[in-house]
This record gives C-alpha cells, sequence and structure tokens, in this order.
C-alpha cells in the first residue's frame, strides 16, 4: 500500500479514459477509521456521557432529570432526580480558568431561582414553596438557617437569580457581573472603559454597513476571479519594473555611499578612533555594495532567462479566467468546503465533550466530588479522535482539490466545448466519489502524518518556552519549520498528484510519481507561475481590501455620529482578505491544474495531423510564439500518442 510497494506499470496519458477505482486497500483503511470514529461516539452515548453533559450532573455522580445507580463509596449517590433536571451551582462565580469549570458544589434542583434570596431563611422559604433545594441532599430545608456546615452545603449568599441554559440545563446567573475579574484583563488593554463601550456602539450601530461591505467584498471576489485574466499582465509588468527598480536603485544607492564614506574618510580632520570607525564602514559599505551588484546581475539575468515562462503564466491566468466563465459552480466550491468543514467540527467538538464526561466515575478524596475519569485502554480514544480531526479534515479539503482538478481537466480535453456536461462540477465530484476516494485517503493520511508530529513539537515548545535552553529551543525551531516546509511540498505534489488521476485514473503513487516528473521537466516553468503567479494573486487580494476599506471609509463618513472606526473597518477588512483568499486560492489551483494539463499536452502533442494540441487559443498563441523565438521545438513529444477524451465527457 505503500509507494515503494506501488505495482502499477507505467502507462500512456488517457485524459478520462479507462476510469477505474484507485487505492482500495486505502479506502478500505479510512472507512474503518471512519468506523471507529462513529465507535467512539456511540461509546459514549451508550455510557450516558453524552446524557450527562447534556443534562448536567451533581457533585455526587447524579445525572439530573433520570434515575441513577449508586456509586462505591459515595453516600449521596444513586438518588431518583426524574423531577430534579437542573444543575444549581452553590458559588456559580468561583472559576478555575486553568481546569475550564466551576470550582463549586453542583446540585439537581428542580427549580432555578429567578429572584434574589439573600439569607438563608429565604432559601429555606424557596424549598418549601417550590420543592427546589438548594442545600445539599443531607440538610432537609427546615435546617437551613440552623445547620452548622450551611456555611459550606448551602449555597453563598447572596444567590443571584437565575435562569436555565437552553439544551444544558444549568442554572446560570441572569447578571454575569461576578465574571467580570476574568473579564479585567480585556479591559486592561483599552486602559478605557469609555473607549471599549465607543468601539462597542461603533460596531452596534454600524452592524447594517458593516454586512453591506461584507458582501461588497464577497461580489468584488468574484468579479477579481474573472477579470484578473486581463490585468494580470499589467501587474506581471509593474512587477517587473519594480523589482528591476529597486535592485539597480538600491544597488546604486550602497555604491554612492561607499564613495561618500571612503572621501569622508580620508578627510584629515577625523580623529584616529573616527578614522578606525570611519574605515570599517568602508569595508562595510563596500561588501554590501559587491554583494548586491553580484545579486542584481543574477537576478536580470534570471529574469532575461525567464521572461519567455512569464509569458506562459499569463496565458495560464487568461485560460483560467474562461475557465470561470464556462464553469461558475466552481466559484460555490469555498461554500461547500466550509459547510462540509464546520458540520465535522462541531460534531467533533460535541464527541470530544461527551468524552470529557466519560469514563468511571471515582471519588476525589480531597474535595470529595466525583470525578469521570477515562482509565486503562480507553484515555487513547482522545487521541485517535484528535488523528480523526486531522485527517478527515484534509480529506474534505482533497476532496475539494480532486473536484476541482477533475472539472478542469473535463474543460481542458474537451475540444468542442459545446460537448462538456451539463454540470462538469457535479460530473467531477460523482467520479470522485466512485472511483478516486481511496486516493484522497491516502494523499491525505501522508499530509496527517507530517502534521502530527508538527503539532506535538509546537506545542512542546509552547510547554517549555522560558524552561529550555538556548540549544534545545533552536532545535525545536529548526524541527518545525523543516516539518513545515516538508507539508508544504508534499501538499503542493499531492494537488497535483489528484490532477494526474484525474487525467488517468492511475493510483495516487502512480500520479505522484508521474507528476513529479512532469514538474521536474518544467521547473522554471514552475518556479515563474509560483513566483510571478503568487504575486499577482496576493495584488488581487490586496486590491479587494483596498477597495472594500476604501467603500467602508465613505459610508461610515457620511455616518458622522460613528465616532470611532477603528474595529468595524477592522472587520471588515480582515473577512474580505478571508473571502478573497478562499476565493483566490480556487484560482491557484485552477491555474496549477491548467499547467499541469498543458505540460502534458505540449509532451504528448506537437500540433501535427494525428498529434493535435488540446490547448486553449492563447495557450496556443504562447506555443507558436516560443517556436519563432526557438524557444520550443515540434520534437519536444515523446512521440507516444496522447488519446482523445470520450466524446462529451466521461460519465460518472
Amino acid at each position: 500500500m505503500g509507494c515503494c510497494s506501488s505495482t502499477e506499470g507505467k502507462r500512456d496519458w488517457k485524459p478520462l479514459e479507462e476510469r477505474s477505482c484507485t487505492d482500495i486497500p486505502w479506502l478500505i483503511i479510512f472507512s474503518l477509521f471512519c468506523i471507529g470514529m462513529v465507535c467512539i461516539c456511540g461509546f459514549s452515548v451508550a455510557t450516558g456521557a453524552a446524557s450527562r453533559l447534556i443534562s448536567g450532573y451533581d457533585s455526587y455522580g447524579n445525572t439530573c432529570g433520570q434515575k441513577n445507580s449508586p456509586i462505591d463509596g459515595v453516600t449521596l449517590s444513586g438518588k431518583d432526580m426524574t423531577e430534579n433536571k437542573y444543575v444549581f451551582f452553590l458559588d456559580p462565580c468561583n472559576l478555575d480558568l486553568i481546569n475550564r469549570k466551576i470550582k463549586s458544589l453542583a446540585l439537581c434542583v428542580s427549580k432555578c431561582p429567578s429572584t434574589e434570596l439573600k439569607t438563608y431563611s429565604d432559601i429555606k422559604q424557596f424549598a418549601l414553596n417550590n420543592g427546589s433545594h438548594l442545600c445539599s441532599y443531607d440538610i432537609s430545608p427546615t435546617r437551613y438557617t440552623g445547620h452548622s456546615e450551611k456555611g459550606t452545603k448551602c449555597p453563598k449568599l447572596p444567590v443571584p437569580p437565575s435562569k436555565s441554559v437552553p439544551i444544558f440545563h444549568r442554572c446560570i446567573p441572569v447578571d454575569v457581573g461576578c465574571y467580570a475579574e476574568f473579564a479585567q484583563a480585556f479591559i486592561a488593554f483599552v486602559g478605557d472603559n469609555n473607549t471599549l463601550r465607543r468601539l462597542a456602539a461603533g460596531v452596534m450601530a454600524s452592524k447594517e454597513i458593516i454586512m453591506g461591505l461584507c458582501v461588497l467584498a464577497l461580489v468584488l471576489s468574484l468579479i477579481m476571479m474573472v477579470v484578473i485574466r486581463y490585468i494580470s499582465k499589467v501587474l506581471v509588468w509593474i512587477l517587473t519594473v519594480l523589482v528591476v527598480i529597486g535592485s539597480i536603485g538600491g544597488t546604486g544607492i550602497l555604491w554612492w555611499l561607499y564613495v561618500d564614506h571612503r572621501n569622508a574618510a580620508n578627510n584629515n580632520t577625523l580623529s584616529v578612533f573616527g578614522k578606525e570607525v570611519a574605515s570599517d564602514n568602508v569595508k562595510a559599505l563596500l561588501v554590501y555594495a559587491i554583494g548586491a551588484t553580484v545579486f542584481t546581475v543574477v537576478l536580470l539575468i534570471v529574469m532575461f532567462i525567464m521572461r519567455k515562462r512569464v509569458a506562459l503564466t499569463i496565458s495560464l491566468f487568461h485560460v483560467a479566467g474562461k475557465v470561470f466563465i464556462h464553469l461558475p459552480l466552481l466559484a460555490l466550491q469555498p461554500f461547500w468546503t466550509f459547510l462540509c468543514l464546520m458540520l465535522f467540527w462541531v460534531y467533533w467538538i460535541a464527541v470530544l465533550l461527551f468524552l470529557g464526561t466519560a469514563g468511571t466515575a471515582t471519588k476525589n478524596n480531597s474535595t470529595g466530588v466525583v470525578e469521570y475519569e477515562m482509565q486503562g485502554p480507553l484515555q487513547y480514544m482522545v487521541w485517535y479522535h484528535a488523528v480523526g480531526l486531522i485527517w478527515i479534515s484534509e480529506f474534505i479539503l482533497a476532496f475539494q482539490q480532486m473536484t476541482i482538478s477533475g472539472a478542469v481537466v473535463t474543460y481542458y480535453f474537451t475540444r468542442n466545448k459545446s460537448q462538456m456536461p451539463i454540470t462538469p462540477i457535479l460530473s467531477s465530484m460523482l467520479r470522485t466519489l466512485r472511483y478516486h476516494l481511496g486516493t484522497l485517503a491516502k494523499g491525505s493520511f501522508i499530509i496527517t502524518l507530517v502534521k502530527i508530529p508538527r503539532l506535538i513539537l509546537t506545542y512542546i515548545h509552547s510547554q517549555l518556552k522560558g524552561k529550555e535552553n538556548a540549544c534545545a529551543r533552536c532545535m525545536l525551531k529548526a524541527c518545525v519549520c523543516c516539518l513545515w516546509c516538508l507539508e508544504k511540498c508534499l501538499a503542493y505534489l499531492n494537488q497535483n498528484a489528484y490532477t494526474a488521476t484525474a487525467i488517468n485514473s492511475t493510483s495516487f503513487c502512480t500520479s505522484a510519481r508521474e507528476a513529479f516528473l512532469i514538474l521536474v521537466e518544467n521547473a522554471l516553468r514552475v518556479a515563474a507561475i509560483n513566483t510571478v503567479g503568487d504575486f499577482v494573486l496576493f495584488l488581487g487580494k490586496v486590491l479587494v481590501v483596498s477597495c472594500t476599506a476604501f467603500a467602508g471609509v465613505l459610508a461610515l463618513n457620511y455616518q458622522r455620529e460613528y465616532t470611532v472606526w477603528v474595529l468595524p473597518l477592522l472587520i471588515v477588512c480582515l473577512f474580505a482578505f478571508l473571502v478573497a483568499h478562499c476565493f483566490l486560492s480556487v484560482f491557484e489551483n485552477v491555474v496549477d491544474v491548467l499547467f499541469l494539463c498543458f505540460a502534458v499536452d505540449t509532451k504528448y502533442n506537437d500540433g501535427s495531423p494525428g498529434r493535435e494540441y488540446y490547448m486553449d487559443k492563447a495557450l496556443m498563441e504562447y506555443v507558436e510564439n516560443s517556436k519563432k523565438m526557438g524557444g520550443y521545438k515540434p520534437g519536444d513529444g515523446d512521440g507516444r500518442e496522447l488519446k482523445s477524451m470520450a466524446r462529451g465527457g466521461t460519465s460518472a
């Protein structure tokens, strides 16, 4: 099942032909892993952890709202709490932030006190009138006022009015002022409560404007995905001019400073110490000037060599814009992916909370409170659950990449665009579901294998901050950095492997090997696309954020009562950048897929009869210009036939 043991032979590229299931063993492994995730959820529900989380339980192990079994060593356990459906904390304001829980005795009561109870007589009267006992079960209501342990087994006075939280059945004080001490750290950075109030008031008063600007950012991002093909050439020229001016100008300034400091050093008015300092500065500036000159010369040579590859980047951007016109549903991919991730994360967090109340009931001898702890092999379920978070999240992201790849491959390798499937995106989804889930499981597992140790090392570094020596800190940072770089490289290779699978329906390892060879053969083109292309997309994100911020300033300017614009504008700009990043990342994926398709097309075809290109007119013009300039030879193909795609595309 590993790449080294892959026995699938190398075959000719046949776009969207001979569909077959890929990496079936990994699909079985992933399915078994998901079944394990479901079993963990089932275990937490079957053992009562879910009911304890939702219904709540008291400090003696009794789950509120149901009958309970006795717990060894706990005399007040095993009570019938059918009528007592709410959890009441004797001191709800006593919070333990480190362990994220309330340090207070908890009881099951039938009703939360809706009014303030100032004395023990009020607590007694409340219990007699409503049948809701707010003191420990071993104290009868008639003894509330004179019991010797009322200070520890009865609620802290005064008892604030409270109401039950929907679904979770906890009595929470209506006035949360008792939590104010934990908000002081947040308020302290402002230094003035009035400033904080003005910021909050500005956000609430301008919420309609904020929502409108967020919609504007969404619209601008969609427009940018289409029009960026028209402005990419201008942006590339701007980038080129800025780089040339910056490198030459910086080098010239360094040489000017060198000459100026050398002349100053020859001035006889300087002291001996001053001459030594000036001499050191002259030597340093000479080194900097020589280094900058070498860098500038190398940079200009590289830019001259890669000028043709930059033209390819512009052509790919132009074709990517056409892809979004023909496949508008591509723009919805971030929505579906985000929705799937949110649903999974909500499920994952819910199960994690269930596991927090699962396990065996044990009595804490120091506090006398019952706690639920997972013992033995069951405690490893949390780690299993954590791995599931990473693997399944990566699987969902991989599904989006495969869907985009399949749709773009269908577009590229269909000569007559009128014969494309009615909905290429849905066809690609169905093909992925039917044939390639195993490939996605394997690719996402490889990313998981790299991400887990990186996260563990990051956690260790954060826990040992200020405790480890400089050498250990440097080694930890180096390991984290190396794993991060490896993760990014593997993610890029995975994306191209998914594209190769979408083209040729081969297994993950075969696809990764073929895609890697193609990328190595086109290393300079890849470098041009990943540098120039990424910069162009970055400028596109900046343009969306700038336009949204400018519109926000104009909108808020006409509402002069909003005196504080900082927070509303910050929220809008952050949302605009996130939206632009999501949509332009899809655009970047489309460009990468188009490039691999183009590389395969030019390798196996030369435009002669029987070996016609599949590429778009813009890419054809690039190839023709390269032939005229001697940068491309018809013999670049290896002579093998790139068979045409089935008529009308491949159905799922």
